[in-house]
Parts: structure tokens; sequence; C-alpha cells
């Protein structure tokens, strides 16, 4: 009886473990890539939320508007949080990646600042203007020339407007394109700069008390430019990606949001 009993246990043992080895365990770990500011300070935030839900999330910080898709792309992080939908869409189709947007976050008023003209009255004929080179962020800035009466573009131009679809400017400006990370740092060498939200922060602008001319929150850019957590096409349902995006869009991180960028980052969920 002893030895029927000991067999049953050790059946009843081999099913538990063929049991266990079968059973998909939960990945609770997520990588994300983001911008400095102000995308890794709100995922903070969110990894504090993450924790209490059992999970891990894991920031890398970049520094470039690149490396974090492709490396989204290829699986090296399960999502990204730096870039907006225009800019994702372009980099899809110049690049072939499949990469998806699964939620909007925040919004970053695009501001034109000083260098060396103080002021919009100043500026003289011939001035420098630095704008972003990217394709959907070049147009942004240049909407933002236009809507202060300093140029005038092509009809229908819009979203994808670039400096030759420029129809009028009777200042004739010098408009340099420039990697965006690099425009704070070019302000001593232009007139003026047209800045990305992100990289004004991390230079210590803030849109509202430095900026001398910013986006209206009603205009087409204000509207379409909202930054967004992206992952790979498939991984939409993940449940480490959707833990991510309650924790992105609560109330705590609207409150920090708000608290932390008084107004040059605007929660939009």
């Amino acid at each position: 009886m002893k030895k029927i009993f000991t067999v049953l246990i050790s059946i009843l043992l081999i099913a538990v473990l063929i049991a266990g080895c079968g059973k998909t365990q939960k990945n609770t770990t997520i990588k994300v890539g983001a911008s400095v500011t102000p995308h890794a300070e709100i995922l903070e935030v969110a990894k504090e939320i993450m924790a209490k839900k059992g999970y891990t999330l894991e920031i890398v910080e970049y520094n470039d508007y690149v490396l974090p898709n492709i490396a989204t792309d290829t699986g090296e992080l399960d999502a990204n949080y730096f870039q907006h939908l225009p800019y994702l869409k372009n980099f899809n189709d110049e690049n072939g990646t499949k990469l998806v947007s699964v939620a909007a976050i925040h919004y970053e008023p695009y501001g034109i600042y000083p260098g060396k003209t103080k002021s919009l009255d100043e500026l003289p004929d011939g001035a420098v203007i630095a704008v972003p080179n990217d394709t959907t962020n070049e147009a942004r800035a240049l909407m933002l020339l236009e809507a202060q009466g300093l140029i005038k573009l092509k009809e229908g131009a819009g979203l994808t407007a670039t400096v030759l679809d420029i129809v009028s400017n009777p200042k004739k400006l010098v408009i340099k394109e420039l990697e965006a990370a690099q425009l704070a740092r070019a302000l001593p060498d232009v007139d003026l700069a047209v800045i990305n939200g992100n990289y004004a922060i991390d230079a210590g602008l803030n849109v509202n008390k430095d900026a001398l001319a910013v986006e209206d929150k009603e205009s087409e850019a204000a509207q379409t430019f909202a930054n967004i957590l992206v992952v790979k096409e498939g991984n939409e349902n993940n449940e480490a990606v959707k833990a991510l995006i309650e924790a992105l869009q609560s109330e705590e991180v609207r409150k920090f949001i708000n608290e932390k960028y008084e107004g040059a980052v605007i929660p939009i969920f």
C-alpha cells in the first residue's frame, strides 16, 4: 500500500511539473526608449505606478529621433516615447519599419526663441533663422514663422512644407536647416531658432517664458503633433504595453506634467 501511495505521489508531482512547464510565464518587464526631456522624466513617474502593478519599466534614454525607432522595430525595445504621429508615418515610409501608435500622451508647443536678435520687431533683413531639418518638424516650424507674418508658404503646403514652398520672404530671411537636437545650441550663432519642445526644455528654455512666439493651441500643428507611445505592429495588445498606457494616462502623470513643466508640456488625455 505504501508503495502504491508513493507511486501515485510521484505521478502527481510529474503532472504538476509538466503543467508548470507548459504554462506561459507573464512578461513583467517592458523596455522603453525615450528622449531625455520630458519623456524619460514622465516615464519615471509611470515607473512607480507600473511597479505597484507588478511590472518593471526599464527606461533607455536617446538623444536623437532615429535610433529608438530602429531599436523598437528590431525588438531591442518593447516601445518608445518621443515622437508625434506625422514623424512616425514619415519614418515608416522612408525606412520600411512597421511601427504603430498605441496612445497619445502630451503635446509640446513649438516656440520661436531669440538668439542674436531679441525680438521679432528688431529682426533685420537677411536674418538667419534656424529650423529643424526633418520633414514634419520643419513644416511645423515654417507654419509658425508664417503665422507671425515673416514668410508665406505655397497654398496647401501644410504639414509637408519645406523651404522650397516659401513663396514670399519680404525680409529675405535665411532659413537654416539643422538637426533638431542642435537648435538650442545654435542660438548664439543665429538670429532666431524654432525649437522642438523637448529640446527647448532640455536646454532650460520655457516656451511660456522665453519664446517670442508660440503655436496657437487651436492651430493645425497643435492638433496634429501629440507625442505618442509607439510599439512594433502586432504588439498593441501586449499586457505590459496596456499597463504602461494606463500608467502614462493616469492622474498622477497628469499632475506631474502640469506642475513640472508649467505649460511647456500639456497632457492631452
